[in-house]
């Protein structure tokens, strides 16, 4: 007999059986007609379209709508209310709360969004069920659900609560001209009545704009000594010349009296 006639050859399941196998290829996309296409250009060309739709919006929306711009920040005015971006409003009201502000502004600025983002990074580690409905997901669901509502909720208050108008009225751009080097104006700096009236004369939410009051003289320094409203009296400390020169400057609207 010849070596390998009538011999059968079994297979080896300690081998492995490489004639069979087929090469780990990505299957074409013409494999599948009518349901995938190429990448370029056909996809590309269409994200590109979609891209310039919604970019053309975007700069019609910019051109209808300017950015709600303020006028030009000033470091002297104390009264000045910030407010951030609506992502952020949530975290704005948070430090509004006793346990969250003053000696405890780190427990609302770092260690509360800290918490809450780093559950939120290390949710895949930290629930890994393979339940993919909600309700077979309870601790998850839950949290997640008070996250979004506390959201909401912190969110409602901050616009709630928030003044508008005296945002609008510290925030808008006076386009009055003063002069800055009139005798009224290095007593109006010097009395530290910028921090609350604004180095342009133009108000803020702790006092009223000082541009166009319609006040004489003699009004103007009754309240400057008396006071009114917000402004508590007695914070005048200069001398009754200087008194007259700076209700002068402020009844001329910023000018030097002639």
């Amino acid at each position: 007999m010849h070596r390998g006639k009538g011999m059968k050859f079994v297979g080896d399941s300690r081998v492995k059986d490489m004639q069979h196998r087929k090469p780990n290829i990505p299957k074409d996309y013409s494999e599948y007609p009518g349901k995938t296409e190429a990448f370029w250009p056909n996809f590309l060309l269409k994200e590109w379209m979609v891209g310039a739709v919604f970019l053309i919006g975007y700069l019609c929306l910019t051109v209808a709508h300017p950015s709600p711009l303020e006028r030009m920040a000033d470091p002297t005015d104390a009264g000045y209310i910030p407010l951030p971006d609506w992502y952020f409003l949530f975290l704005y009201q948070l430090l509004k709360y006793e346990y969250a502000a003053g000696n405890f502004t780190v427990i609302g600025a770092i260690v509360i969004p800290g918490l809450a983002f780093g559950a939120l990074l290390l949710a895949p580690w930290l629930d890994t069920g393979k339940e993919r409905k909600p309700s077979k997901r309870p601790v998850a669901t839950g949290l997640m659900l008070l996250a979004v509502i506390a959201t909401i909720y912190l969110t409602w208050e901050s616009v709630d609560q928030h003044d508008w108008e005296a945002a609008a009225q510290q925030g808008a751009i006076i386009e009055h001209e003063i002069d800055d080097t009139a005798q009224g104006y290095e007593i109006y700096a010097s009395q530290s009545c910028i921090g609350c009236h604004g180095n342009q004369l133009e108000g803020g939410s702790a006092g009223y704009a000082l541009i166009e009051t319609g006040l004489t003289v003699d009004e103007i320094k009754d309240i400057v000594i008396n006071g009114r409203g917000a402004m508590p009296p007695g914070l005048f400390d200069g001398t009754d010349e200087e008194l007259e020169i700076l209700a002068k400057y402020i009844e001329n609207d910023g000018q030097a009296d002639e």
